[in-house]
């Protein structure tokens, strides 16, 4: 088992820039897929973005391509997502997930993921 804990998140300006971390604890983070999930008042959650277990393959969602990376340290049992050019519309709790997979390609689908963190909340303000 795996327990998550994300950080870094707040209020920011429209344009601004955040970084989320998702610390784990509780077995070597290199065992799993890691995605960024969010959900917005009255909205269902959403991925935004994944990466595989060694960080090799990553996924971005249409709507934060360009803007938002995901990046692993493995060392440091830490994954991040970083969040430039920040939009009204960002804003949402994010969630970090871990999916217990070596797979190539980081799932997409939500019900694959088997451990989640308490989330962090992200408020862009315009």
């Amino acid at each position: 088992q795996v327990q998550l804990v994300e950080s870094g998140g707040g209020l920011v300006q429209a344009g601004g820039s955040l970084r989320l971390s998702c610390a784990a604890s509780g077995r070597t983070l290199s065992m799993y897929t890691m995605g960024w999930f969010r959900q917005a008042p009255g909205k269902e959650r959403e991925i935004v973005a994944a990466i595989n277990w060694s960080g090799g393959s990553t996924y971005l969602a249409d709507s934060v391509k360009g803007r938002f990376t995901i990046s692993r340290d493995n060392a440091k049992n830490t994954v991040y997502l970083q969040m430039n050019s920040l939009k009204p519309e960002d804003t949402a709790a994010y969630y970090c997930a871990a999916d217990f997979t070596r797979a190539i390609r980081p799932s997409r689908v939500i019900g694959e993921y088997d451990y989640w963190g308490e989330g962090t909340q992200v408020t862009v303000s315009s």
